[in-house]
């Protein structure tokens, strides 16, 4: 992986008591067996269970449809000036507008725009922070941009690769900020590595990265999403030795694979949350699908559809779901921690909507000007999202979540 970009996107007695006994037997065997399906189909389906439509509990946030929209987004790219060029998909003259007139549609009510006159007013005085990889850089820009309709922010914070980066809103005093922690845990790097074949990580699944829990205190809203980096090559370190490796080509590692080591990272960062002495208003995002089709990012992979997948068309891929699962249920039990310590912890999961937008993504629209020569290779982008896009319903979602302070949210908070 060449650069931090492409990294981002790096389940009885006598004949008659016989048959009797006999017919016994068999309904408890049936009984016992009706009891192992239901068990297995709990265990193994479980991440589908957690979205499907309930109608007995009303709105719930994270069900519904994508729906037509002749309204279009919030803003462009003319009237914001805070998207990057890599998810510009406007400037960067992607043909097709048809992804930017699509509207989330939760199951048994409506979804409202975002307020952000409405939003800044709830947040006078406060300050957010959202924690984890590129994903968020992506989704704070879509925030800003909303924001910046009421109050352009000043940039009063920036590391020099603007990987970790601070907005301060003036007529507000609302501050918020990205940081860069793309793991949770601490890491450290190796130059010279940068084939597939060669890790240039070390994880410690053991210790959190201060990067983030250093600043942890300083915010009254924290949201925390992560994952897409435990894909990489990496050998892990737990209590000052290696315990295996992930993609290593040296056959004495253990092969760990990617979901338990992003559990081990995940409990150890939830640990921190719900047991800490400062309690902000913490959210946790889901995990995010990219839509690469024909290939990965590194050997062909596009994404050049223009419209939503429909209902049931598109499953995922099986690791996401295995990675989303375990974050569910990691959330589950810290939320529960967090709840007796006097948190709020909410669970934003935007997993299943954005699956089915895989018209929302720049593709071969990440940079300008676009090649249109067929004989080149073109980088895409099938992890990052557009902006506008679909991306903007997160923040509607968050607003939803933490402004209105919905009740009635499903499956969403402990």
């Amino acid at each position: 992986m060449a650069n931090e970009e492409m990294v981002d996107w790096e389940a009885l007695p006598g004949a008659q008591g016989e048959r009797n006994g006999s017919t016994g037997k068999q309904l408890l065997k049936f009984l016992a067996a009706v009891l192992l399906v239901g068990f297995c189909f709990h265990f193994l389906f479980t991440e589908f269970i957690l979205w499907e439509p309930d109608s007995t509990k009303g709105c719930t946030l994270f069900q519904g449809e994508w729906i037509l929209d002749n309204e279009g987004p919030a803003y462009t790219n003319e009237t914001c000036h805070f998207i990057e060029p890599y998810q510009n998909c406007m400037r960067n003259e992607r043909p097709d507008t048809g992804y930017l007139y699509w509207r989330w549609k939760p199951k048994n009510c409506d979804l409202a725009r975002f307020d952000a006159d409405k939003f800044l007013n709830a947040m006078r005085n406060k300050s957010w922070a959202l924690i984890g990889d590129s994903i968020f850089r992506n989704h704070m820009q879509s925030l800003i941009c909303l924001l910046s309709k009421i109050d352009e922010p000043v940039d009063i914070y920036h590391e020099m690769n603007y990987k970790t980066r601070t907005w301060y809103f003036s007529s507000y005093n609302f501050t918020l900020a990205v940081i860069w922690a793309p793991f949770l845990v601490r890491y450290d790097t190796f130059e010279g590595h940068n084939t597939l074949a060669e890790p240039n990580l070390e994880l410690h699944l053991d210790i959190l990265d201060t990067k983030w829990t250093t600043e942890y205190h300083k915010y009254d809203y924290v949201v925390i999403s992560g994952g897409q980096w435990f894909y990489k090559s990496a050998i892990m370190w737990e209590n000052n030795r290696v315990i295996g490796c992930h993609n290593c080509p040296d056959d004495n590692l253990k092969e760990l694979g990617v979901t338990e080591p992003y559990r081990k990272a995940l409990r150890l960062a939830f640990h921190f949350v719900s047991t800490n002495d400062h309690k902000p208003f913490v959210v946790f995002r889901t995990w995010t699908p990219d839509h690469f089709e024909y290939g990965k990012w590194y050997n062909g992979g596009v994404c050049n559809r223009t419209q939503p997948y429909k209902e049931g068309e598109y499953d995922g891929d099986p690791t996401d779901h295995a990675m989303r699962r375990a974050e569910i249920e990691e959330f589950e039990h810290a939320a529960k921690i967090g709840v007796k310590n006097g948190m709020q912890m909410k669970l934003l999961d935007t997993y299943h909507l954005s699956l089915l937008r895989p018209d929302g993504h720049p593709g071969p629209y990440r940079t300008y000007p676009p090649i249109n020569d067929k004989n080149k290779k073109v980088q895409n982008d099938c992890l990052h999202w557009c902006l506008p896009g679909p991306i903007d319903t997160w923040n509607e979602l968050l607003m939803k979540m933490v402004i209105d302070d919905d009740d009635n949210l499903g499956h969403a908070s402990a």
